[in-house]
């Protein structure tokens, strides 16, 4: 804004020279050029009529006289509105008496010339009229000179105000170079700290969430662990007193014994119950055989529990994958058919894991109404937040698509680091006895 302002007004003084001294002068030299033709015209007449004078005499030169005097007044009136502010008004003043005094002396030989003294009239156009004429003229070029001069000085003038708003346009440029260099540097610095400050957060907050996980994972393994280990023995051993109890010797229609079967019978069912919740808080099946039979083992148990039907597929060649990588893709895929089960409708879902030489890729498909646009859109919940977490411990890729009415699909691919190799003498029913006894 001030360099603007400085710009502005250094214009107008430039505008202000121009329009008042130069195009000023050049207007008043015009006029000044026209008084001179008009005195160097009076004195061609004055040789003439002094040196070659007519057969009618002087007074026959009036006519031309009176004529260049009414064009060299009216130019001087002209001329006196344009006079430059430099030039004093005792100047204006001197040039205005001396044309006085000249057109008197003009009038004063005519008239002797009238009265028939042409001698008299001749030596005063010579010795008085012509020296006057000479000194008008004079007058006027030193006034010409003048005007000059104040032209060539504005032009020195207006090259300078050129030079120097052409100077502060590039010492502005300059700094508007430097000032968004040095405010680019600052913002690639301060963008720089930002993004350190965000990547160190970023990296507390994935330490944080493995922490989390990895103590939310131990913890369930160590009550998978208590309620198999401690409580089924417990409910085991109950049960097995029951048994006996009921056989030592109690008739069969006894109410007693009647009461003791169903004690037993409630028994056997809350064993069976904490074993599958057992299961559920922590597979052994994945410990022992795996993430692709821990998969086929909790689609069978989901398609139980839920009555969607539900298959699992494999493709390739198996490779036996265990620890966290196993449990995250496991907890990936349980969240997605728990949520398929809850908000999708479908009857029928698909687990399709594919193995290639580096890569596992597993996908969880429903054929339900699938995700509104509002809800894609929207803040997503705890489950699929923690879906990302997992699949950001694992290095892994989460794609999540949705097409209205015609269901959803959740892909996660992990890079694959083969350990042991999938037994080969491991078939569907051995795997199904071992899955018996863990149970």
């Amino acid at each position: 804004m001030g360099f603007s302002w400085y710009a502005l007004y250094q214009l107008s003084g430039l505008r202000k020279l121009q329009t008042q001294t130069i195009d000023l002068n050049r207007h008043d030299s015009l006029l000044l050029l026209r008084v001179q033709n008009d005195l160097n015209a009076v004195g061609l007449k004055l040789r003439d009529m002094t040196e070659l004078p007519r057969r009618a005499g002087i007074a026959a030169y009036r006519a031309d006289f009176n004529s260049l005097r009414d064009d060299l007044e009216e130019a001087i009136q002209a001329e006196a509105k344009l006079a430059p502010v430099a030039r004093r008004a005792k100047q204006q003043a001197e040039l205005v008496s001396a044309l006085k005094q000249f057109w008197q002396l003009t009038d004063e030989v005519f008239e002797e010339a009238k009265a028939g003294n042409e001698r008299t009239a001749r030596n005063l156009a010579l010795t008085q009229l012509s020296p006057q004429q000479s000194a008008l003229a004079a007058q006027v070029s030193s006034l010409l000179e003048r005007n000059n001069e104040a032209e060539e000085r504005a032009d020195v003038k207006v090259a300078s105000i050129y030079e120097g708003v052409e100077g502060d346009i590039y010492a502005f440029l300059t700094a508007t170079m430097i000032a968004i260099a040095a405010t680019s540097l600052y913002l690639i610095y301060s963008n720089r700290q930002m993004f350190e400050q965000i990547q160190s957060l970023s990296k507390q907050r994935r330490v944080l969430a493995a922490r989390l996980i990895t103590v939310q994972e131990e913890v369930l393994r160590s009550v998978s662990r208590e309620l198999h280990d401690e409580f089924g023995q417990i409910l085991t051993a109950v049960g097995a007193m029951l048994a006996r109890a009921e056989r030592k010797g109690i008739p069969a229609d006894s109410p007693l014994r009647t009461e003791l079967s169903e004690v037993r019978e409630i028994t056997h069912n809350t064993l069976e119950k904490m074993r599958s919740l057992s299961q559920m808080l922590h597979p052994a099946v994945i410990d022992d055989y795996g993430l692709a039979k821990g998969i086929e083992w909790y689609v069978e148990v989901f398609q139980r529990q839920t009555g969607i039907h539900t298959t699992a597929t494999v493709i390739g060649e198996p490779v036996r994958i265990t620890g966290q990588p196993a449990i995250h893709t496991f907890r990936i895929v349980q969240e997605a058919l728990t949520n398929a089960a809850k908000h999708s409708g479908t009857a029928m879902a698909q687990v399709e894991m594919t193995f290639t030489a580096d890569t596992l890729t597993v996908s969880v498909a429903d054929f339900g109404r699938g995700m509104p646009h509002a809800r894609k859109n929207a803040k997503p919940g705890l489950g699929l937040i923690a879906m990302r977490e997992r699949a950001e411990l694992l290095c892994a890729k989460l794609q999540i698509t949705s097409i209205p009415n015609a269901g959803t699909k959740v892909t996660v691919t992990l890079p694959l680091r083969q350990e042991d190799p999938m037994p080969d003498a491991l078939e569907d029913n051995s795997f199904q006895e071992v899955v018996s006894q863990k149970t």
